[in-house]
């Protein structure tokens, strides 16, 4: 029962009454035994500086944080870890005893998701199909996380993907390439581990997939981060080739395990976070 020594947790967006985040917090929550609940809160952009605010004024311990705010939150916060930083987002805040911690969880999620499938990305060739935010984070975990052998980063933004690739080989080291959508067959013969971070595949765009069917193989193992259908056009299109692949779901799974331990000090019940992820969505 919700009463005074409960522990708060929250989404905030705009909007936030599509998200899946109250769901799978507080089925975490139960099947740990903790006296915690997580709620949504709609914070239009104007009024972000208010809600952290409230989260200090009322003892918040941890924010899930979406869209508009991931870039717009990090001034209003106490600190940002290394990989925020890096990556220029924040999709998660803890309160720690009253100083307000900033970190990025979607690319530790996707290194767990794919951990899980048993794929391995030290010493391999990636090849990212993406440069936006979610690209970004999964770009800058992989290559300070999993030490790949080299990276190439293929988009249609010509700024954001060259400014994307610059940033990641001079922070992290490792060989990093990019170009246009036009050298996929070229890129993917040479690629060891095909990861798709564009919302093709998503509503309103499902059926549709950037890869032809042709360039796949059994070799090259395809993890695609849109998880709304749980199994895309790309996906579909890959086992049929025989390929190995990753689900998106597992790196909304994985991403909210983080910011389950971050929060709680705890280790995740992961078991229970997929069954209510995977009841929400349908399992196929």
């Amino acid at each position: 029962m919700i009463g005074a020594a409960t522990c708060v947790c929250a989404v905030i967006g705009d909007p936030v009454a599509h998200s899946l985040s109250p769901a799978i917090h507080n089925a975490a929550f139960a099947a740990s035994g903790l006296d915690w609940v997580y709620v949504a809160f709609q914070v239009a952009p104007g009024r972000l500086g208010d809600a952290v605010m409230g989260m200090r004024a009322f003892g918040i311990r941890g924010l899930s944080v979406t869209i508009p705010h991931k870039v717009s939150i990090i001034p209003h916060l106490d600190e940002v870890d290394e990989l925020a930083r890096w990556v220029g987002s924040v999709n998660t805040v803890v309160n720690r005893d009253g100083r307000l911690v900033g970190h990025t969880t979607d690319g530790h999620g996707a290194l767990e998701a794919l951990r899980a499938e048993g794929e391995t990305v030290a010493g391999k060739r990636v090849l990212l199909l993406g440069s936006g935010g979610a690209a970004r984070a999964i770009a800058f975990a992989l290559a300070r996380d999993a030490t790949p052998g080299a990276m190439e980063i293929l988009g249609i933004e010509d700024a954001q993907r060259d400014q994307l690739v610059e940033e990641l080989g001079s922070k992290t080291g490792v060989p990093v390439t990019g170009g246009r959508l036009d050298r996929l067959r070229p890129a993917i013969e040479e690629a060891q581990l095909l990861i798709h971070a564009t919302p093709v595949g998503m509503h309103p765009r499902e059926g549709e997939s950037l890869v032809p069917p042709s360039l796949l193989r059994p070799d090259l193992p395809v993890f695609d981060i849109v998880y709304r259908p749980l199994t895309t056009r790309l996906l579909r299109d890959a086992e049929a080739r025989g390929s190995r692949v990753v689900l998106g779901v597992g790196m909304f799974i994985h991403q909210a395990a983080v910011q389950f331990r971050l929060w709680t000090g705890r280790e995740p019940p992961i078991p229970a976070m997929e069954e209510v992820v995977r009841a929400r969505l349908g399992r196929g």
